[in-house]
């Protein structure tokens, strides 16, 4: 190739590169697990577990233990692990198993879907399991009840995988803060959302029983392990190298939906140096507490104790739970405070002790 050609070739790399941030995900590098590392025993109860955004849902007879594992392809530290720990062979027709990540339509405005000059989106991630599989990733538009599926292969080593996701100029994303699209990582599925056919080539209104057709069963034996990191969804249809963020990035991100602050001995301290005796019920508050990242929403917030009670608070005097009735005041955005809500006395530097969890998921 001539120099000539070659610059040329890299002005239309950089031409065709998208500016600023390009990978829509948050945590895809599965850097970030403010919950917990590990939880066994999952099934009955769909939710947020381990990975932060990473959210599944079930309804199925089979359990499975979420791992964040360092087991990585070259270049991630880390990857989302699924372990069957409970088989489900006998499928009913409602049953599912699907990795979500949710986002809201106001991050998603520059995909322009519902527009004449809608994008395409591409979805690439790295992937394996104990064994060969066949399973499904979809995109499901919330605001407008449409979707497209596409299949992909498992190997027991790792594999990224590119899938291109046509332009829709039906049905544009709300321009606001609720959930607007979902990023679906089927893996079992009974006749219900399996039953039909396959809705792979172009977005159209959303038939359940097409939704996951031609998936296999990652409940089909306890045998069964599936691994995924490096989750990245851009526009376009060309996949480029994954966008890895630093750690502290990737954490605020994930904290404007979800933010703990100390369980157990851990616990945040707050000292009130002219604590005032009670003079009547929810006159008296704590110290204002400003979350680290603004909350999509006024997200639902429970107390720790230091002792992990739940709903509680403790005293650095004991370190014992307070006897008196804590509860949420004010809560907003941006923090909230603690209110008492009955009797009670308290001395001049008396410390309060408490952690919290804040949820603000979609």
């Amino acid at each position: 190739m001539s120099k000539a050609a070659e610059l040329a070739k890299a002005g239309e790399t950089l031409t065709n590169q998208p500016s600023g941030r390009k990978n829509i995900v948050t945590n895809g590098a599965m850097q970030v697990a403010q919950r917990s590392a590990s939880v066994t025993g999952l099934g009955a109860t769909a939710g947020y577990y381990t990975c932060d955004r990473w959210k599944f849902t079930q309804l199925s007879a089979g359990r499975f233990t979420m791992t964040q594992t360092a087991d990585g392809p070259s270049g991630f530290a880390n990857c989302l692990k699924l372990d069957c720990t409970t088989a489900d062979t006998s499928i009913a027709s409602g049953e599912n198993l699907a990795l979500q990540h949710k986002f809201e339509g106001q991050d998603l405005q520059q995909i322009k879907k519902g527009t004449s000059d809608a994008e395409s989106v591409t979805v690439s991630f790295y992937v394996k399991a104990n064994a060969a599989f066949t399973f499904g990733v979809e995109l499901y538009d919330n605001d407008n009840t449409r979707q497209i599926t596409k299949l992909y292969n498992t190997t027991t080593g790792w594999v990224r995988h590119e899938l291109t996701f046509p332009a829709d100029t039906t049905g544009a994303f709300d321009d606001d803060n609720a959930l607007s699209l979902d990023l679906n990582f089927w893996l079992h599925a009974g006749s219900d959302w399996a039953g039909g056919t396959l809705n792979t080539s172009a977005w159209a209104s959303s038939t359940n029983a097409n939704r996951a057709a031609g998936i296999g069963s990652f409940f089909s034996s306890t045998d069964n392990e599936f691994f995924l990191t490096g989750v990245q969804m851009e526009i376009g249809s060309q996949a480029t190298n994954f966008e890895h963020r630093s750690y502290g990035e990737e954490l605020a991100l994930c904290q404007r939906y979800y933010e703990i602050l100390g369980r157990g001995p851990d616990s945040y301290t707050m000292t009130f140096s002219n604590m005032p005796v009670k003079i009547a019920p929810s006159t008296n508050f704590a110290q204002g507490h400003a979350y680290k990242t603004m909350k999509r929403a006024a997200p639902t917030v429970v107390l720790y104790s230091r002792n992990n009670t739940s709903g509680k608070v403790s005293t650095s005097v004991s370190g014992a739970d307070e006897g008196n009735n804590w509860a949420i005041n004010s809560g907003g955005v941006n923090g909230f405070h603690v209110a008492q809500r009955d009797g009670g006395t308290h001395a001049a530097g008396e410390g309060l002790e408490y952690g919290f969890e804040a949820d603000a998921e979609l």
